[in-house]
This record gives C-alpha cells, sequence and structure tokens, in this order.
C-alpha cells in the first residue's frame, strides 16, 4: 500500500497564501514576510507582537473618551519623538530599510515602511489612518472629523495642500499633467490597496538589487512580485530576464514564452522574441 506523501509549504507558499484573497489580505504580515529571503528563520508572529506592544503602550495612555486630534498628537509624539522612528537618511538604499522588523529594530527606514508601521498603530488606538502611495514618497492619509490629514512618516511633517501641490509639480510637468490636463491632488491621495502597498515594497527592492546585479535576490523579489501581481506580465518578462541571467534557460523560455503569448503587441515583443530564440538555443544539449 503506498502511504501518502506530503510536502510542508515553502516561505513562498506562505507569502502567496497571505496575498491570495483581497478579502483577507493581511497587508503587514505579508510585508513582514517578505524578510524571509533574507533571513528565513523570521519569526513573523514574534514580529507582529512587537509591533502590538508597542502600540498597547501608547493605548493605555489614552482615555476612552480622548479624542481624535488629542489621540493623532500622541501618536505623533510616541512614534516620532518617544520611539524615535525617522528615514535613514545616511543609507537611503539599504534593503534592509525595506523589511519591517529592521526598520522596527533600528528606528530607521524609508516612507513605506515606516507608514505600515504608523499606520498598524494608529488603528490600533482608533485612528482612520491608510497608506497613499503618492508618487515619488510614500504617505500616510488619517480621516479625521475636521478633515483629512496628511503625514510624511518620513519625517513625521503633517503636510499642507501647498506643500503636496509642491511635491507633485515635478510629476505633473514630467507626464505632462499641466495646464487643461492637470489632475487634481485628490487624484493622487487615494488610499493604496494592500496589494498596491506590497507592489511598490517589492519593486523598491527589485530596482535595489537590479542595479547591484544582485541575481539570485532579484530572483527572490521576482518570485514574490509575480504571486502578488498575477496578471502584470512585465513581471513575468522580468523573471525571465534574470532567469536567463542565472543560467536557468528552460525556465526562462518558458516565462517568456508566456509573456510573448499575452503580450504580443508590446514594444519589446520583437527583441524578446530574438531573446527567446538565443534562450532556446543556449539550452538545447550539445551533439558528442
Amino acid at each position: 500500500m503506498n502511504s501518502l506523501r506530503f510536502e510542508a509549504p515553502t516561505l513562498l507558499d506562505y507569502f502567496a497564501n497571505l496575498v491570495a484573497d483581497d478579502g483577507q489580505f493581511s497587508q503587514i504580515e505579508a510585508a513582514i514576510a517578505i524578510a524571509h529571503d533574507e533571513e528565513p528563520s523570521l519569526d513573523v508572529q514574534s514580529v507582529l507582537s512587537q509591533i502590538d506592544t508597542l502600540a498597547a503602550r501608547l493605548k493605555q495612555r489614552l482615555a476612552a473618551d480622548t479624542g481624535a486630534m488629542q489621540r493623532l498628537r500622541y501618536l505623533n509624539r510616541y512614534f516620532f519623538q518617544e520611539l524615535g522612528f525617522a528615514g535613514n537618511v545616511n543609507d537611503y538604499y539599504d534593503p534592509h530599510n525595506s523589511y519591517v522588523h529592521r526598520v522596527l529594530a533600528t528606528r530607521r527606514g524609508i516612507p513605506i515602511t515606516l507608514a505600515l508601521l504608523y499606520i498598524e498603530m494608529a488603528q490600533q488606538i482608533g485612528l482612520d489612518a491608510r497608506p497613499v502611495s503618492f508618487p515619488g514618497h510614500f504617505l500616510v492619509k488619517l480621516k479625521m472629523p475636521q478633515g483629512k490629514v496628511v503625514i510624511d512618516p518620513f519625517t513625521g511633517q503633517s503636510l499642507s495642500r501647498e506643500a503636496l501641490d509642491e511635491r507633485l509639480a515635478p510629476y505633473r510637468r514630467r507626464q505632462g499633467l499641466v495646464g487643461d490636463f492637470e489632475a487634481p491632488l485628490g487624484l493622487f491621495l487615494q488610499a493604496a490597496s494592500g496589494r498596491d502597498v506590497l507592489a511598490r515594497m517589492l519593486r523598491n527592492l527589485k530596482e535595489i538589487h537590479r542595479s547591484a546585479e544582485r541575481w539570485p535576490q532579484w530572483l527572490a523579489v521576482q518570485q514574490r512580485l509575480v504571486l502578488l501581481l498575477p496578471e502584470a506580465w512585465e513581471e513575468l518578462r522580468d523573471r525571465a530576464l534574470v532567469l536567463a541571467e542565472l543560467g536557468e534557460h528552460r525556465a526562462a523560455v518558458d516565462d517568456l514564452q508566456d509573456y510573448l503569448e499575452h503580450r504580443p503587441d508590446a514594444d519589446d515583443a520583437r527583441a524578446l522574441n530574438q531573446r527567446l530564440a538565443e534562450l532556446r538555443n543556449a539550452g538545447r544539449p550539445r551533439l558528442p
């Protein structure tokens, strides 16, 4: 009688399960799990517990009838002054800035990881805080009785409408969104979905590893992007390219074929068809 064999789920399986359903998307847990690529033994639940402990300390200081604006003041003082969270201005492109548990330990990070921690604590003390994937710099938006408040998690600064317009101006010019084509500021302050937040985190890491030509690290990030964004065919293309760099020609061929089937009219289709032919030839066994 043959016995059934069950394979233990991998860390990538764990991530895939976390991001499978938009309705039950655990944004902070999935963000922490990204660091498994560098630290496979990382205990995600322990990191979540650390965040909860910090939030609980703040919550204990608040009376039940503390108003929203007062809660926000307490949070800002606690997060940015007492705990000392701030932007890592000395080493902005260190990959560790994208790992939530490292940011939690060092109190230094980039806007998106700082925003995730800030939002988690804000929500635990009853504030309506949402992530904003603002061009060039991740922000936090809070819905308050008096109106919206926008916080720069890198500095702790509350941003006025004028300051936001000033930050947005270079992007508008690059994209031609000026004059008759100017897009309203509110369009850029929409709350980002959990999937969008994780995609931006992973693409930050992807660019860091790609620029440094760290192919194995890039592939690890790319695997997560393909799982997270199954219909973003450019991520499948990019996985093919990094697989090719690592000599995994057969897997690269499979990914490129899938990409070209879904994007036959892409601007890079001609070049990639040529690259596909080269990879097929490279993967063929040579005759003795």
